[in-house]
């Protein structure tokens, strides 16, 4: 290669595996110029060349099971075009279940598949066998197939995507090793951008920077102050001689109640697994030599995958091992990969921490980054893979191995609905997490916050007992549910993404990052979402205007570094305007239900009444001598007053609140409570109701729009086009009566026998007494009210198909009375 460096490119990518080189080609096929990679070693000398070369599709994201699917249609035809081989095999992949719970999964990811347009045939265990006849399936229940997954070669197709990225004109220059990153100030504050990357030979100015350096993705980031949360950990598969009976065309196979994975290899089988108890590596630094390395065989720990593999192919046990391979993969915190700008600096992007499926990811990821680095954002809704979704406890080592580690454990466990993990905890608590604790609080854990779920009574532990059916939890969410509905309860939701907007130019800036008026009185509240330049809901918030320069917001516990790097991104540097997250600094009780006034009034002078604290207003109000901002919103349908204060004041307004409301039974209320009334209300929710991908008008929320107004904001005019053109989708409410169904999300929805959508959230509402699902109806040539009513409704819930009600409102108080009394 050409060692000889530039002194300026425009774009310059980081390491030189499979991802950095689909980066390069994706960014060379739409067009960039200037692009240069960087491999510190030689091409895929990382986690690449040993890895095993699955490449499945189907996950858990629509979105992210199209990225696979792009990964798919590359891989069918990069050969052609680049002369490259890749080994490419479309021989099917087969997930088998040995248990009930294991099968209703399956039939789970199954309805999945075929929301997302995936044909998953479910098997029975003789056909199963037919498709792999050295397989045992006596302890079978049954199994799911997809005819288009299949296997690569990984160095293979890498060196094709590199091949395709030069003759586009990618400089690629191996044996060049990044020394450092220089950022410098974009004169907004707390901003910094991309400067230069700094190397042996020199330094190299640029505008954007991608980080794909795998398992040093970190290391190379803390280069510019960006924070990549992964980790090392082992992982090794096996490699034995020829078998007789195994043929070419064998699909791949996963076994997970026996930990394994399964592939044809020259004849033989790779066989390798995902054990409960890993084994991390390169805890202080990876080695300075790493390159083409693997490390060494660990039989011992290998071990515990023998006996079931042979349990399931017995010729395994006396076929010849020709390898066994001990390489170090990159593992997140929440078993998905990382992509994205990163918040910290300004045109730095990531692709990496593949949790072992970066080959089958590459394809698709590589495209979705390159058209997100070329357009400014991402070219469709990717949250559950942006790197945003992180934040400050992802920067401490200790608690991303942690975690890391216990997703790797769980890689082949059931994937059980409301699963809470367990590493880590408690990180960030409530100023009165002890008293919930010695109240029967049954936590969840979110970006690190202790929240709690649940409340069980005084009998009974607190603690998930996890099924498929109605968890145990059910019958007293139940009643939390009833006592906000009919009487009072307190939720504490100390963990809201909380943020300070002050400054000259607050009002102007708001205007034009928010689709809805702003620009009210002071001690007004607005609901609003922030667009991108499509339309899409980028933040859905309350803004409460607390004076002429100076607006409180408000989002969601788990949007909190992405609400703040989006707002960041429409700053100017000539704003007087300053963003400040105190999320840390305050706490929040929800003060829900149609007595909430009766008890508030009891602890504080204010007066409450409709006509001078009306919804959607705040004010501050005193409460045992502390000074509490009220904000008369709900998101469960009831009156009631949300209470932020100082953290300092937390412990004596919960006092006073419970000492107010004994008379008239107050309760503590969790998150599971509020999911359920927020479906019957009709409430959306920002990451699954509402995302990127979803205008208001779609959604629904084309009342919080101020689209006639007049004033300029961002996705205005995306909208204002959309607005001449019918609507490709609307979100629709679903019913189901019997209680013996559970929505989760994600089941189908058939309209008229033909496949419409699919449900983006789903659970069970505890006063109308049915299952309520969410759902885009999707039609080509257009959606509308009429469209909508004058279908037939199904639901597919695991391989099942349901009748279902359509709903035009809320389910739950559709004029807003009980809100507004």
């Amino acid at each position: 290669m050409n060692k000889s460096l530039p002194d300026k490119v425009q774009i310059i990518i980081i390491g030189g595996g499979i991802i950095g080189c689909s980066v390069a080609y994706h960014l060379a096929k739409e067009g960039a110029k200037d692009v240069l990679l960087l491999e510190r070693g030689q091409l895929t000398c990382g986690s690449t060349f040993h890895a095993a070369g699955l490449v499945g599709q189907l996950r858990s994201s629509a979105n992210i099971t199209q990225v696979l699917k792009n990964s798919v249609d590359l891989y069918r035809k990069i050969e052609l075009e680049t002369g490259q081989a890749t080994g490419w095999k479309m021989n099917g992949g087969m997930r088998l279940a040995c248990t009930k719970d294991r099968w209703t999964e399956l039939k789970r990811q199954a309805t999945t598949a075929h929301s997302f347009g995936l044909d998953m045939e479910l098997l029975s265990p003789q056909e199963a066998k037919e498709l792999w006849p050295l397989m045992e399936t006596d302890d079978l229940v049954g199994a799911a197939y997809l005819p288009t997954d299949g296997q690569i070669n990984p160095s293979d197709i890498t060196q094709a995507l590199a091949r395709g990225a030069r003759r586009r004109g990618v400089k690629i220059i191996e044996e060049t090793k990044v020394t450092g990153i220089r950022t410098e100030n974009t004169g907004i504050s707390g901003c910094r951008k991309v400067a230069a990357v700094q190397t042996e030979g020199g330094e190299i100015l640029c505008e954007k920077i991608i980080n794909c350096a795998g398992q040093w993705a970190n290391a190379v980031g803390q280069m510019a102050g960006v924070s990549v949360p992964l980790v090392s950990v082992q992982h090794q598969y096996l490699v034995t001689e020829p078998i007789e009976g195994i043929t070419n065309d064998l699909p791949t196979l996963r076994d997970p109640d026996k930990l394994t994975y399964w592939k044809e290899d020259v004849g033989g089988l790779a066989m390798g697994g995902y054990e409960p108890n890993p084994v991390p590596w390169a805890i202080e630094g990876i080695p300075e030599d790493f390159s083409f390395s693997l490390l060494p065989e660990n039989f011992k720990h290998f071990e515990q995958f023998m006996i079931p593999a042979v349990e399931r192919v017995p010729a395994f046990e006396t076929a010849g091992i020709r390898k066994l391979i001990n390489g170090p993969e990159s593992f997140t915190p929440d078993g998905n990969f990382i992509l994205g700008e990163a918040p910290e600096v300004n045109n730095f992007f990531v692709g990496a921490g593949f949790n072992a499926f970066g080959i089958a990811s590459a394809g698709g990821a590589g495209k979705a980054l390159a058209e997100w680095i070329l357009a400014g954002e991402p070219p469709m809704d990717l949250w559950v893979v942006d790197i945003r979704r992180f934040s400050k406890v992802h920067q401490d080592k200790e608690w991303t191995r942690s975690r890391s580690l216990e997703l790797y454990g769980k890689h082949y466990s059931i994937s059980w609905p409301h699963e809470e993990h367990k590493s880590g905890r408690p990180y960030l608590k409530s100023p009165i997490y002890e008293k919930l604790k010695n109240q029967g609080a049954c936590f969840g854990s979110k970006l690190g916050w202790e929240r709690p779920n649940w409340f069980a009574p005084e009998n009974l532990r607190p603690q998930d007992v996890y099924s498929f059916g109605r968890q145990n939890w059910f019958p007293f969410v139940a009643e939390e549910h009833r006592k906000v509905r009919e009487s009072v309860a307190v939720f504490d939701q100390s963990s809201f993404a909380k943020f300070r907007v002050t400054g000259a130019d607050s009002e102007r800036v708001l205007s034009r990052i928010c689709a809805n008026n702003v620009a009210k009185p002071e001690g007004t509240i607005t609901y609003t979402q922030m667009l991108n330049s499509k339309g899409g809901i980028e933040c859905d918030v309350t803004a409460a205007r607390l004076s002429q320069d100076e607006y409180y917001i408000v989002s969601g516990t788990g949007f909190r570094t992405h609400t703040d790097s989006w707002i960041r991104s429409q700053l100017y540097s000539t704003e007087k305007i300053e963003l400040k997250d105190i999320t840390e600094e305050w706490a929040v009780f929800s003060l829900m239900g149609p007595l909430s006034r009766n008890v508030l009034s009891k602890i504080t002078s204010s007066d409450l009444q409709n006509e001078v604290f009306p919804f959607g207003t705040c004010r501050t109000i005193e409460i045992n001598g502390h000074s509490v901002l009220a904000l008369r919103i709900t998101y469960v349908g009831e009156l009631g007053w949300e209470l932020h204060m100082p953290r300092s004041s937390a412990e004596s307004v919960y006092e006073a609140l419970m000492n107010a409301g004994k008379k008239h039974g107050i309760v503590n209320a969790g998150y599971r409570a509020i999911e359920s009334m927020r479906l019957e209300k009709g409430y959306r929710e920002w990451g699954t109701d509402i995302t990127s991908d979803n205008t208001p008008f779609e959604a629904g929320l084309g009342w919080a729009v101020k689209i006639n107004s007049g004033t300029e904001f961002t996705g205005r005019e995306a909208l204002l086009y959309k607005q001449k053109n019918p609507l490709k989708k609307m979100l629709a409410c679903f019913t189901i009566d019997d209680p013996e169904v559970v929505l989760l999300g994600r089941e189908t929805i058939i309209r008229n026998g033909e496949v419409a959508g699919w449900l983006s959230s789903g659970g069970w509402g505890y006063t109308v007494q049915k299952n309520i699902g969410y759902g885009y109806v999707r039609h080509p040539d257009g959606v509308d009210r009429e469209f909508l009513d004058s279908g037939s409704y199904e639901l597919e819930v695991a391989a099942a198909r349901y009748d279902c009600t359509l709903h035009s409102g809320p389910l739950y108080d559709p004029g807003m009375i009980q809100v507004k009394q």
